[in-house]
């Protein structure tokens, strides 16, 4: 099947949704699946540790051996592949497949069914994350300067405040207060309290320290949680310009320019075919429509 191009994230997405079928609830307050598969994947989790990880896996020593055959799921994303005329296959064809085939699984309960019909929708969600960001990335031109530029400001902020002291304005030369309104506006991209924010703050001056010391330089991307808050940050400002360009039916002669910036960055840099790159785009511009 070497002339079906696999888009981006389709096999994660069917991953994501194998792997739920095998994960037990835990006990841990506020721990939900989506949250345990991410730390089983070696992603960080707000509120939880390294401790807390370990001690989920002791917590059912026979989870993850019963689930979803990793024969169905095969079977299904082959059924997807062979039918028609089809170019690309995306995490959407896969989901799909895998639906449908549960009608016709013979040996799975009625309960079993709805568990299931329920993880592929948490699939879908987590799909649609990714595929915001992919778009957020390739819509800001020049992403890793303009996220560097914000990132540095923000340093430049939280290290006067956290020192008390005034930051200098690069045009005028004047002292002014840190700017709160821009550290809120990225903080609060991932839900950092009023009341957490000195501490968030603080930490990520610890965190600069500490690669001081070891001679490194600390950039956004060295902190998940500040590279997500940066991230989302400069998508929420771009919103409306993608809203538009990608929900327009007749795009005008600037915004048909930019969609093809766009595909050629999502071809270019993240393994996109020119099918499954039109397709993200017009399904993202259909999330940020509803």
């Amino acid at each position: 099947m070497s002339h079906v191009h696999i888009a981006p994230h389709a096999l994660r997405a069917a991953a994501i949704f194998s792997i739920l079928t095998r994960l037990k609830e835990s006990k841990k307050q506020g721990m939900d699946l989506i949250k345990k598969l991410r730390m089983y994947d070696g992603e960080e989790v707000e509120g939880y540790k390294e401790a807390d990880l370990k001690e989920m896996q002791t917590e059912y020593l026979d989870e993850g051996m019963s689930g979803i055959d990793p024969r169905y799921v095969i079977n299904r994303i082959s059924s997807a592949l062979i039918k028609g005329d089809l170019q690309c296959m995306n995490a959407l064809d896969v989901l799909r497949a895998i639906k449908d085939g549960l009608d016709q699984h013979p040996s799975i309960t009625k309960e079993e069914r709805e568990r299931y019909l329920n993880f592929i929708s948490i699939a879908r969600k987590e799909y649609d994350i990714l595929a915001k960001s992919e778009v957020q990335k390739a819509f800001v031109y020049s992403f890793e300067e303009s996220a560097k530029t914000l990132f540095e400001n923000y340093l430049d902020n939280i290290e006067a405040f956290c020192n008390w002291s005034k930051i200098r304005d690069p045009l005028t030369d004047e002292e002014m207060e840190p700017d709160e309104r821009l550290m809120r506006s990225i903080e609060e991209q991932i839900g950092i309290s009023e009341n957490a924010k000195k501490a968030f703050r603080e930490e990520i001056l610890i965190r600069i320290s500490a690669y001081s010391r070891k001679g490194k330089k600390f950039e956004y991307n060295n902190h998940d949680r500040l590279r997500e808050a940066i991230e989302k940050k400069l998508f929420t400002d771009l919103k409306d310009i993608v809203k538009i360009t990608t929900s327009s039916k007749t795009p005008d002669e600037s915004q048909l320019k930019r969609i093809n910036e766009v595909c050629a960055r999502l071809i270019d840099g993240h393994h996109y075919c020119p099918i499954c790159a039109n397709e993200l785009l017009k399904y993202v511009g259909s999330l940020l429509n509803r």
